[in-house]
C-alpha cells in the first residue's frame, strides 16, 4: 500500500488548527482545574493542577448549598426543549410546503425568511413584550405561564434559520416517493410525516440542537420574562452568582463547570449528527 506523502501546505494548514483548538479548549480545562481549588490556592497558582492538597470540593458545596441549581435545570431543560421540540415539527413543515408547492406570494415569504435572520432580537423585544403582556403571561403568578414567554419569542427567533437549513436539505430528496405515497392514498400530512420527515433526520437533528443550544444560552430573552428566583432559567442564575460572588473565582469557577460541561457532553455525542445535516445537499451530484 502506498504511503500518503503529507504536503508542507497540509502541515501548515494543521498545525494552524490545532494551535486553534488548544486556544478554544484551554479556558474550559483551566476554568474545570480552578473549580476544585479554594480561593488561596486559585491566588497562590491558577494553572497548576488540583492535586493533594489543592483539590478541593468547597466550591461545588458552596453553589449547590446556595443557589437551586435543580430548579434552575430544570426550567432551562422545559424552555429549551420546548423550543427544539417546536422548531423541529413548524420548520420541517414551513419547509416542505416552500420546497414542494406553488402558489402567491412563495417569492415574498421567502424573502421574508432572509430578511427574518438579519433583524436581531433585541430590536423586537419592546413589541413583543408588550404583546405578551397583553395575553397575561408576562409577570404571571404560574410558572408555566412564564416559561411560555420565553419560549415562544425563542421559537419565532430560530424558525427562519430553521426553515432556510431544511429547505435545502428537502430540494435533495427525490420526488418519487412522495408521487408514491400520493398515489398509494397518503394526503399531505401522511406524506410528509411517513416519507419525508424520516429523511429529513440528520437535518431535523441539526437545527434542533442549535436551537436547543441557542435557546439554553440565551440570558437577554430570559432577562425580560424571568424575573422570580422559582422562574430562574440556568443562565439567569450564572448571571445572578456573578454578581453576587464577586471575586470568589472559584465559585465562579464551579457554577461555569456545571453549566457547560452538559452541554459540551450533549454536543460530543451529537457532533457528527450536526455536521452531516449542514454538509448534506451542499454539493449536487
Amino acid at each position: 500500500m502506498k504511503k500518503r506523502r503529507i504536503s508542507p501546505g497540509y502541515t501548515i494548514v494543521y498545525l494552524f488548527l490545532v494551535l486553534w483548538a488548544l486556544t478554544t479548549i484551554f479556558p474550559l480545562v483551566w476554568s474545570v482545574m480552578n473549580s476544585f481549588k479554594n480561593k488561596k490556592m486559585i491566588y497562590q497558582n491558577s494553572f497548576s493542577f488540583p492535586l493533594g492538597e489543592a483539590f478541593s470540593l468547597e466550591n461545588y458545596r458552596n453553589i449547590f448549598a446556595n443557589y437551586n441549581l435543580f430548579s434552575a435545570y430544570r426550567n432551562s431543560l422545559i424552555i429549551s426543549g420546548s423550543v427544539a421540540f417546536a422548531v423541529i415539527l413548524l420548520s420541517g413543515m414551513a419547509a416542505y410546503i416552500l420546497c414542494r408547492y406553488q402558489f402567491h406570494g412563495k417569492k415574498l415569504l421567502t424573502m421574508l425568511l432572509y430578511a427574518g435572520m438579519m433583524f436581531p432580537i433585541y430590536s423586537t423585544i419592546i413589541p413583543v413584550m408588550r404583546m405578551q403582556a397583553g395575553w397575561g403571561i408576562v409577570n404571571s403568578p404560574s410558572v408555566g405561564a412564564n416559561l411560555l414567554s420565553v419560549i415562544l419569542p425563542q421559537i419565532a427567533g430560530n424558525m427562519s434559520f430553521a426553515i432556510i437549513v431544511l429547505t435545502g436539505y428537502i430540494r435533495m430528496l427525490p420526488t418519487e416517493l412522495e408521487e408514491a405515497a400520493y398515489i398509494g392514498g397518503c394526503n399531505l400530512f401522511q406524506t410528509y410525516f411517513k416519507i419525508v420527515f424520516p429523511l429529513c433526520k440528520p437535518s431535523l437533528v441539526t437545527v434542533g440542537i442549535f436551537s436547543f443550544l441557542w435557546s439554553y444560552n440565551d440570558l437577554f430573552t430570559q432577562m425580560f420574562f424571568l424575573r422570580t428566583k422559582e422562574n430562574w432559567a440556568i443562565t439567569i442564575l450564572l448571571n445572578n452568582i456573578a454578581s453576587k460572588e464577586g471575586v470568589n473565582y472559584g465559585a465562579m469557577f464551579a457554577s461555569v463547570t456545571l453549566i457547560v460541561i452538559p452541554v459540551l457532553i450533549v454536543y460530543l455525542f451529537l457532533n457528527k449528527s450536526i455536521i452531516k445535516g449542514m454538509t448534506v445537499g451542499a454539493v449536487k451530484g
